[in-house]
């Protein structure tokens, strides 16, 4: 397994490496666990080589204590893509990130103005100034995400689009603890009392979506899972919205051969969790 920290280094490898290679690419922020392993294994699958990065990304977080109490476990995540079978981890620092590059402008349309973005401003900017920076060091020709950040997912696949980068951009499935709570590197700063009360996030999300039908007003089955989940120690709903998977545009009702995407946030204690499902009509 190759480990490159130094700018130079990276670009004279990358840009080589890729003539003869497809090359996977799994940008993280560290603190790894199983849903980012699952992402490292489909692209070992699929490409000839993977490579992950490892950078917490100050300037997506609108939240300052958020970043300081982010988990940094950095010997444990290359211990971790080692046995997967990684072939290179890049791990870059703030410098090599954001010196001489101020970032990417790109036209979100409003994508990052609602839902997450509502409540995290700034947030997609950030995220598309690191990914765009990695997408050009790294170059590679396959990128995996995690189908959680869902909205975090159409926003790069547009940027991708909107820069005329040949990159696929691949989503990934969920992955979950045995209670259903959806796998993420902040499940490390609940107590084990919060994670076994943050598990009836999904389980009310399941009872939704076994529950609602063509015709129904979405608003209702918002209320109902704010309300439900409201019972429960600890936990405080920020949103629960139903949207269009391609456009994010919110949806009034449950139409007939249609695909909606269920998408939650809610805090438990001071750790702030999200989730989706997707439901076919």
């Amino acid at each position: 397994m190759k480990i490159i920290n130094n700018l130079s280094e990276a670009f004279e490898f990358f840009e080589a490496i890729r003539l003869n290679k497809v090359v996977g690419f799994v940008p993280t922020m560290g603190a790894l666990h199983q849903g980012h392993i699952s992402l490292v294994e489909q692209s070992l699958k699929e490409t000839d080589l993977t490579v992950v990065s490892i950078f917490v990304n100050p300037r997506q977080f609108n939240d300052k204590s958020d970043f300081e109490n982010y988990p940094n476990n950095q010997q444990m995540d290359m211990d971790m893509l080692e046995k997967v079978g990684c072939d290179v981890i890049f791990i870059p620092d703030n410098k090599q990130i954001y010196d001489n590059y101020a970032g990417y402008l790109m036209n979100f349309e409003g994508l990052d103005s609602k839902y997450e973005g509502e409540f995290r401003p700034g947030h997609f900017q950030g995220v598309v100034d690191v990914v765009f920076r990695l997408f050009d060091i790294v170059k590679p020709h396959k990128a995996f995400f995690g189908q959680k950040d869902f909205q975090q997912l159409a926003i790069i696949k547009k940027m991708t689009a909107q820069a005329g980068l040949e990159i696929e951009i691949l989503s990934c499935p969920i992955v979950r603890e045995k209670s259903g709570l959806a796998m993420s590197s902040r499940n490390e700063r609940l107590t084990q009392t919060q994670r076994v009360n943050a598990a009836s996030i999904y389980a009310e999300m399941k009872i939704v979506a076994n529950s609602i039908n063509i015709g129904d007003k979405t608003k209702q089955w918002s209320n109902h899972f704010v309300k439900n989940i409201e019972k429960v120690e600890d936990l405080k709903a920020e949103y629960c919205i139903f949207c269009n998977p391609n456009t994010l545009e919110e949806l009034d009702e449950v139409l007939q051969n249609s695909v909606v995407v269920m998408c939650v946030a809610v805090w438990c204690g001071k750790v702030r969790l999200i989730d989706n499902i997707i439901l076919e009509f």
